[in-house]
Formats: structure tokens, sequence, C-alpha cells
């Protein structure tokens, strides 16, 4: 019978050796807190840009989401440095917080935000330069004004944290806390803008994006927000303590470990099914931006979309034979097709006969008010048999400056225009969004460029959609992060409401996603062509699609209640 005592004596020198090592390496971070903690001025702010502009590295194509590690501690430790807290383990402490303290600590989240949403969102640039004669002045306030802005959302953050600051765990869990509800805030506030909400760190690779099902993307970020930052933090607390360094050790790594486990398995108990009968096609077409609009080019670039129709992936003609379903992208034809009887009959001339197209396309019609004339949307359109319109939908959240301005007449009047350039801008579709029912499909929710970013977009009442179509046109900004982002944003979409997602785009990213996720058909930035597939179904509907925002609700709640227990316990006077 073997010895089992040299295994286990191996065993414990390895574990001896990993704990040896910890303990060198909190050592060292031990050191951490006071020198990131006693900057001031510039440097404190130099600091703060740079420890944002890493944290992009979390998100879309990178998916360094370690890096949260590191950088969101860092955070913590300006912070702690505006309160003169800039060295732990002396003991417990609370604040004294005065109005030059919350000065200093807006100016910090401020920065950091800052440096996030400029390292984030570097590429909105590009699309100023699609008419660099007319829109290239506006490039340098596109990359700072909007990150300006949106920082002030961190800005907050940091000072509705700072009145609840402790020492220990205490101010994770209010950092945490303050900064989830400015990241619900940023994304419902003057129309909204929820891109690169920190919880989209916690949704790679496919089995950690499982969890967006059960928690949505404000759920992930609360998580991660209080997560990601307290390893660290808590092995510069106690350097020296076994017990601190095993927790850090474990919030580090188990539930990371836990959520990709339980995707794993989720992963592995996926049956794959379709919807009976129907195959689609994606037209991507890879129309540069520059040329999309000139009048010029109207005619070959719809002829281009019908030849790319016409022929399968292998780009052998095959007269669309076995699709159910054709999807174009986002403004597909750079003209008013339903005023143009001619496209209409070359459409119908290419559908079969139980065949439907889904284009997005501009759409006109006369305002309900006398004598305003036509009103303009950006629309998706749904054609059948013989180029009759079977359906349509009007895109209800529109770009701020690229489909609308605010103060709209006044700001025209100035002489300035949104990049469609359509005077009057664009109006909006219904609210809350239709469903559109078509013959052989399941109940469809649609979803026009950036709608795919709002979480609550696809809620439609009481019916549940079966399927979510994300039209979009990411050619305004080129070979960037910026469609990667985007991407990866409507993939979790997916997952969170169990449904198929179809994205056409005019250039990258194409695809057919199912309801895990999973990219099961793909056509990448500057690929010109078509991409077959069978309809995945739908899944049952998850958590997220049942209670919405109420997980996050309730999560952020029973924080939020542990946070003033502790501040209540903390502040009773000791006994006789």
């Amino acid at each position: 019978m073997p010895n089992p005592e040299p295994t286990a004596s191996a065993a414990g020198r390895s574990t001896a050796l990993a704990l040896a090592s910890l303990a060198r390496l909190s050592c060292t971070i031990a050191a951490l807190p006071a020198l990131i903690g006693n900057l001031a001025g510039w440097r404190r702010h130099a600091a703060a840009f740079a420890a944002g502009a890493l944290s992009v590295l979390a998100m879309a194509p990178f998916h360094a989401w370690p890096v949260l590690f590191v950088t969101l501690p860092s955070l913590i430790w300006l912070l702690d440095g505006v309160l003169g807290h800039s060295i732990e383990g002396k003991g417990a402490w609370r604040t004294a917080v005065t109005l030059a303290s919350l000065r200093a600590a807006a100016a910090v989240g401020w920065w950091f935000g800052f440096g996030y949403f400029v390292a984030g969102l570097y590429w909105v640039g590009a699309a100023f330069l699609v008419e660099a004669k007319t829109f290239a002045f506006l490039l340098p306030l596109a990359v700072t004004g909007l990150p300006a802005a949106l920082a002030l959302f961190y800005a907050l953050a940091a000072v509705l944290a700072l009145p609840f600051w402790r020492s220990g765990a205490y101010r994770v869990l209010a950092l945490a806390l303050s900064l989830s509800a400015m990241e619900y805030a940023r994304g419902h506030a003057f129309t909204g803008f929820p891109w690169n909400v920190l919880g989209y760190a916690l949704t790679y690779p496919v089995s950690l994006l499982q969890s967006a099902a059960l928690f949505g993307i404000y759920g992930l970020t609360l998580i991660a927000c209080l997560m990601l930052p307290a390893p660290l933090v808590l092995l510069a607390a106690a350097p020296a303590g076994r017990r601190r360094q095993l927790m850090a050790l474990a919030i580090a790594v188990l539930p990371p470990l836990l959520a990709a486990s339980a995707g794993h398995l989720r992963l592995a108990r996926a049956t794959p099914t379709e919807v009976p009968g129907v195959k689609l096609r994606l037209v991507q077409p890879s129309v540069p931006q520059a040329e999309k609009w000139r009048p010029e080019n109207q005619e070959w670039i719809f002829l281009e979309h019908l030849r790319l129709s016409a022929n399968d992936a292998a780009g052998n003609p095959d007269g669309l034979a076995g699709i159910r379903l054709l999807i174009w992208p986002e403004a597909a034809m750079p003209f008013l097709p339903l005023d143009h009887p001619p496209a209409r009959a070359a459409i119908g001339r290419l559908l079969p006969p139980d065949t439907v197209l889904i284009a997005g396309a501009l759409r006109a019609e006369m305002a309900p008010e006398e004598g305003q004339g036509r009103r303009f949307f950006n629309s998706l359109l749904v054609f059948g048999d013989g180029g009759r319109l079977l359906a349509h939908y009007d895109k209800v959240q529109l770009v701020p400056f690229g489909e609308y301005l605010p103060l709209q007449s006044t700001l025209e009047a100035l002489g300035l225009e949104q990049l469609t350039r359509r005077r009057g801008g664009f109006a909006t579709g219904p609210f809350p969004r239709p469903l559109l029912h078509l013959p052989g499909l399941p109940p469809l929710a649609a979803l026009i460029c950036y709608e795919a970013i709002f979480p609550t977009a696809v809620a439609t009442g009481g019916e549940r959609a079966g399927l979510l179509v994300n039209l979009t046109n990411d050619g305004w900004f080129g070979n960037s992060t910026g469609p990667r982002q985007h991407l990866q944003q409507a993939r979790v979409r997916a997952v969170e409401q169990g449904l198929p997602l179809l994205r056409a785009a005019n250039n990258g990213i194409s695809a057919v996603i199912d309801g895990y996720g999973r990219l099961l058909v793909q056509l990448d930035l500057d690929q010109r062509g078509s991409a077959d597939a069978a309809l995945p179904a739908a899944l049952p509907p998850t958590p997220y699609a049942r209670f919405g925002d109420g997980i996050f609700a309730l999560l952020w709640l029973a924080g939020a209640g542990v946070l003033v227990l502790a501040g209540w316990r903390r502040g009773r006077p000791s006994a006789a």
C-alpha cells in the first residue's frame, strides 16, 4: 500500500510556499496606500486619470478585467488621501467630511472617470472625420466634451461615498454602492448613455457572461465594484495577517471561479434548438461611410445589397433558395425606398414568395401638425412578396448630436447641424416599442444602432419577444474598439433576455448570437459578404427577463443596509 505521507508533505510545503509568497506580496502591497494616498495636487489627478484610462482594458476587445483588481483599489486609496487616511493598519478610523474634502473627492472621481471615458470613447471622434470639412473642427470637443460630461457621474459617486467612508472593507462597499448607482443613473438620465458600464468587465469569457441572465448588467456592475477592489484593499490593510491574506485570496479567486463554473455548467447542459424551417441570411456591404450618402452612389449601393443578397456565403448565386429571412443593416438604402417604386419592384423581384426582407432605411410621413411638412424616421422596414411593406419600426432612442440636436431649432439657427445633416433631426417612434409579428417568425423586437446598449430597450410590455434584431451602421467609427464594444454589449442583451439576437451591420460586426451569447456566425470589420444560419430558438425567460433590474435593486438595498448598520454599530457609545 503506498505511503501517503510524502504526498501530504509535498502538499504542505507547496501551501507554505504559496502563503510565504503571498506574505511577501502583501508586504509590497502594503506600501501602495501610502504611495498613492499621499499624492496631492496635479499628481493625484494624474494618477486618477491613469487609473481610469487603464480600466478600459477590462472592456472589449481586450477583456483584461483583472486590471480592475489594481485600478479600483487605486481609486479608493486616492480617496483615502483626500481624507488624510493614506496609511492603514493603525486602528479603525472614520471620516470627518468637510466641504474641502468633498470637493477634493469630486475631483478624484472626475479625473478617474475622465480617463476612463477618454480612453474608452476616443473612437467617437472618427465620426467627425467622415465629413471633415464640415465637422472636423468639432473633433476636440467630441473626444473631450462627452467624456468630461460622463465623468460627472463618477465625481458624484465619490462625493456620495465619502460620508460613509470607514476603515477596512466598509469603504469598498460604500464606493461599490455609489458607483453602481451612478452607472445606473448614467444609463437613464438625459436619455441615457450606458456605454461600457463597469459590469461589462464580468461578461467575458462566455462562461462568465452567463451570470448576466441572473443579475443583468447593473447587478454585475455592483458585484464588480465590490469584488474586484476588495482583495488588494484587504491585503494592504493587514500585510502580516494570515487570516486577512486568505480572505483576500478567496475574494479574488472564488467568486469569478464559481461564476465561470456555473456558466460552464449552464453551457454544457445547453441543447441547440432551432426555429423549424427558418434559415436566415445576413448581408454586410461594408460601404465606406464617406461614400454612403453621396447622391451619385445611391444606385450602386442598392445594387450591391441586391447582389450580396442573391449570393450565398461562398459568393455563389443561389437566388435566396431556402432563405426565409433576409436582413440588411441600418440605413441600407441611402434614400427613401417607400417613395421609390423602382426600388420596391427590385426588392420584389429579389424575394422568393415565402421570404421576407428586414432592412434599415429612412421613412417619411406627414407631420400631424398642420404646416409642418414631412417628418423623417430612422426605421426598420419589412418587405414581403412583390416588395409589399409588411411592417415597420421607427427608432425610439435617437443619438444626441448624431440624429438630433438638443434645442434643435435654436442650435440650427446658430448654424449647427447633427452628423446626419437632416435638418430638423429625426422624429422618434412610439414607446413602448411594439413587437413585430411576421408570418412564420417569432415575435420580433427591433433595436436600431445603439438601442442595443440599453437593457430595458427590449421590454415591450406584457408580451415577450422571441427574437431580437439589431440593425446598425458602425462604419462611422472605423477599425477601432467602438464596433467591438458595441458587439459585446449586444451579446449581453441576448443573455439577459435568453433570446437570439440577429445583428446586421453596414461594416462590422454582423453576427448571429444565441440566447447564451454564443457567436454562431460572424462577419468581421471590413468584411463584405453574406452569412447564412439557422434561427436559434428562444430560451425560457431568464431571471433578469422576469424581474429586470429588481434583482440589482435588492442587492443594492441589502448592501446599503449593511453599510448603515455598520455605521450605526460603530457610532454607538461604549458600555460603561
